[in-house]
């Protein structure tokens, strides 16, 4: 297998493509990287702000830069976690370990400790063999393309001194544990001026959990417990094992959604059923007949939580938004329209959403893969506070899961790759075509091409890893999206 590196981050199978001096050469990058920002920091008077804060809480005392670092469950994050960690310390970095924790815990740790930056040992959705370092800035944000790319610069870089690079005996890094995270992420969402626990408490609602095994194994079942849901836990063992493909599709949860559909008749039924992926970033759905919301459904609801909330609170409609990626549905737009706001659209991929909520201001931001971003708590995706969120607006509503998802139009996408070969030319070429064939539509060309219809849309971009053109389009049914597609290849002759 060939190791992916991006501006993101690395990520491979381990012993096929990530090995242990990919770990340490990566890790080594982020820590002179980690180390310029100190250094810039430190010109200003911010370092030692922040230092006085991280030493405080985390009990360290070398004058040093702080990295928190937290891993899902998999079977070779801790082995990856001892790699990193033992060449950032060595680099004179102190580290706080989180353990197994959430990848939004460690963003909320990095805002805790007010640490210079954070490290995520999880490959996500990838199967249980993958391993990947995913990077965070001193704002708990992933970095952007341009810290990101100063970081591969770090990595390509054949000049440093090892002496420069490495710390003196007696200025290496201090290492220290928390375990506590994950109960500080709950106390957050807890007390959250727009969740109300109460009438959650009151409901008296039955959850079931398939975490996957992973990452929100422990997390999600203690929010619920603490938020006064029963819980029914569904491989909820931290252990690495997924006992199922770990992207949260369809196609992958018959098992929650059988376990559900069989509680109807009996006198422990479920309410809700919630599915994350190996580091909890991401929140699938399940009403209360066994039924999937559709991934494209958890921004959505919380989209409408938070500008309802928000109109609440005396803000104007005219001056709310919201903020999601081209390839997430409509059915954001809808949401939006209905409280008279705006939906606001970046490029794919959750820093690109995180600056564009932040340029416009956004209550409330995602991804159509589940995620929800509250920059109330932090700007990252965050299961946890998806969780929350769709149990008060069943609550507050007095709304079954079939009925708050029914609530919503109905919108089906249709997801489908080419590879360049059968398109008969580049990616550049194939995507300005499409652009001047649909000029008149006002195409978007932010990332990629995005083409909108009266009756749906398409969106084409090429692929990061592949010499493919990934297509997207969505309508009122499959039919209808497929046939989008269908007259783009026409309107361009592929």
């Amino acid at each position: 297998m060939t190791l992916i590196a991006s501006v993101s981050g690395i990520r491979g199978t381990f012993g096929d493509g990530l090995y242990p001096d990919n770990l340490v050469q990566y890790a080594k990058a982020y820590g002179m990287w980690i180390r310029q920002e100190w250094s810039r920091e430190a010109a200003t008077g911010q370092a030692a702000t922040k230092q006085g804060s991280s030493r405080k809480d985390s009990g360290q005392h070398n004058n040093n830069p702080v990295i928190v670092i937290g891993r899902d469950s998999r079977v070779t994050g801790e082995i990856c976690e001892h790699l990193v960690s033992a060449t950032l310390r060595s680099m004179g970095i102190d580290i706080i370990s989180l353990g197994i924790v959430p990848t939004p815990t460690v963003a909320m740790a990095v805002l805790h400790y007010q640490s210079n930056g954070g490290i995520i040992l999880s490959a996500s959705h990838n199967p249980a063999e993958w391993n990947a370092l995913k990077l965070l800035n001193d704002r708990s944000e992933f970095l952007d393309p341009s810290q990101g790319a100063e970081v591969l610069a770090f990595m390509d870089s054949k000049d440093d001194s090892e002496a420069s690079v490495w710390a003196p005996w007696d200025q290496t890094g201090v290492y220290s544990a928390d375990t506590e995270a994950i109960e500080r992420h709950i106390e957050a969402i807890l007390a959250h001026p727009w969740i109300d626990r109460e009438a959650i408490r009151k409901a008296g609602f039955s959850v079931a959990v398939d975490a996957v095994n992973g990452a929100g194994s422990e997390a999600i079942p203690a929010l619920l417990t603490a938020l006064g849901v029963k819980v029914h836990a569904l491989n909820c063992t931290p252990d690495g094992y997924f006992p199922h493909n770990p992207e949260p599709l369809a196609e992958h949860l018959g098992e929650i959604c059988a376990f559900v559909r069989d509680q109807q008749s009996t006198q422990t039924q479920v309410h809700l059923g919630v599915v994350t992926d190996p580091d909890a970033d991401r929140l699938a759905l399940v009403d209360e007949r066994g039924e999937l919301f559709g991934e494209e459904y958890t921004q959505a609801i919380a989209f409408d939580w938070a500008l309802e909330r928000a109109l609440e609170s005396g803000r104007e409609a005219n001056e709310l938004c919201v903020a999601t990626n081209l390839s997430s549905s409509r059915v954001t737009d809808w949401v939006a329209q209905k409280h008279g706001a705006q939906c606001h659209r970046s490029a794919v991929g959750e820093i690109h959403v995180v600056k564009e909520m932040q340029a416009r201001g956004a209550v409330m931001g995602g991804e159509g893969n589940g995620g929800v971003i509250d920059p109330q708590l932090h700007y990252g995706r965050d299961s946890l506070i998806g969780v929350a969120i769709v149990l008060h607006m069943m609550a507050t509503k007095a709304l079954k899961a079939s009925e708050l998802r029914g609530s919503y139009p109905t919108f089906v996408m249709s997801k489908q790759k080419r590879t360049l070969t059968d398109l008969g030319m580049d990616a550049d070429t194939f995507l300005a075509n499409v652009a001047q064939a649909f000029s008149h539509l006002s195409p978007n060309t932010v990332d990629g091409v995005k083409v909108d219809f009266d009756h749906g849309w398409v969106h084409m971009r090429t692929s990061n890893t592949e010499p493919i053109i990934r297509f997207y389009s969505e309508a009122s049914t499959a039919a209808e999206a497929e046939a989008l597609i269908q007259q783009v290849f026409s309107e361009v002759g592929a």
